[in-house]
């Protein structure tokens, strides 16, 4: 049996694209700077966001809360008999996102990738790329985020 069905194969290549239906603002970007613990002074005041900002989707995708209550981008895969693991996130930030910006936000399922783990369980790494644009189309951040689905 194989973890990378002719399903999921056929999934690699979706794009999602979710676009704020406003601008960020001052105080979007405030209450991120105070949520997550963050002083400086032009995050604080709203002028700069704090880089990741932009990268959370739940804000502005629109979707609903999933089984573990988050309302941001996914791509559901089913994978019978297997755990989930985040594999993690590179991030690649642009240029500064201001108040006045809106932000696009495009997903796309790149890759899947069947390996073996030291321990001999099967794990399906999957990779996926977001790239977030403001109102101009220009280049704000990249990130490309790891999912490993591990045999139980």
């Amino acid at each position: 049996m194989t973890l990378l069905t002719e399903e999921l194969a056929a999934r690699i290549g979706e794009e999602r694209v979710y676009t704020a239906p406003e601008a960020l603002g001052r105080a979007a970007i405030r209450y991120f700077a105070l949520a997550t613990g963050d002083t400086d002074p032009a995050h604080l005041a709203g002028d700069v966001a704090p880089p990741t900002l932009i990268c959370e989707t739940n804000q502005y995708a629109g979707l609903p809360r999933d089984d573990d209550g988050y309302a941001g981008h996914g791509w559901h895969l089913d994978v019978p008999g297997t755990r989930l693991v985040r594999g993690g996130n590179s991030y690649r930030f642009e240029r500064p996102v201001g108040p006045a910006d809106v932000i696009t936000a495009r997903w796309k399922l790149a890759g899947m990738t069947e390996r073996v783990t030291g321990g001999g369980k099967r794990m399906l790494v999957v990779t996926s790329v977001a790239t977030y644009t403001d109102q101009s189309n220009r280049i704000l951040a990249v990130n490309e985020e790891t999912l490993i689905y591990v045999e139980r």
